[in-house]
């Protein structure tokens, strides 16, 4: 290029950059205010720890589905990992204040057969509001290709595989990771 003469990438770019500079500030910052939320509502730090543990394996389905699709990550995909964290953190919360239920009020030892029990009993809510919440971006994630869905096809890309694998993380891997990380005592 001839001297004086730069590149200055303006318009969409710019924007979605800066969409993105926000997102990550905003995400951040609702982080922080989660955590404290979770230790005001759970009081033990070990419930506020699993509670966070199971949310990075939710990756690996919302980056599996953008990479089998063949998406970028984009401001889309970004809202979708944002979501689909706190799709995960609610079947994760359910399942420990199940468990605190079975303990401290039906008085059930905590062992590997309550922890299975509780997750017996979640098993249905947290199947049935994954499949309906798939069956409801099933036809957006179709269209991501099309004209007009930059922004929702690859969030409902992202949500699709993320389901599928904090669904199996909370189902399978919470249940025997709290009956090591968890210390309840039943109410006297």
């Amino acid at each position: 290029m001839p001297p004086g003469v730069y590149l200055r990438y303006g318009g969409s770019a710019e924007a979605q950059r800066a969409a993105a500079r926000e997102l990550i500030v905003h995400s951040g910052f609702a982080a922080v205010v989660i955590v404290l939320l979770l230790a005001l509502a759970f009081g033990r730090a070990r419930h506020v720890a699993l509670t966070l543990a199971a949310l990075p394996s939710t990756l690996i389905g919302g980056v599996a589905a953008l990479w089998l699709s063949g998406g970028t990550l984009n401001l889309g995909a970004m809202v979708g990992f944002v979501a689909l964290f706190g799709m995960a953190a609610r079947n994760t919360i359910l399942l420990i204040s199940h468990y605190d239920h079975l303990v401290h009020a039906e008085g059930a030892p905590w062992t590997l057969e309550t922890a299975l029990r509780g997750a017996t009993e979640r098993l249905t809510p947290v199947l049935l509001t994954a499949l309906l919440t798939a069956l409801a971006l099933l036809p957006v994630a179709l269209q991501s290709r099309e004209a007009g869905h930059e922004i929702e096809g690859p969030m409902a890309i992202v949500l699709l595989g993320g389901l599928v694998s904090s669904t199996l993380v909370s189902l399978l891997l919470i249940p025997p990771l709290a009956v090591r990380w968890l210390r309840m005592a039943p109410a006297r």
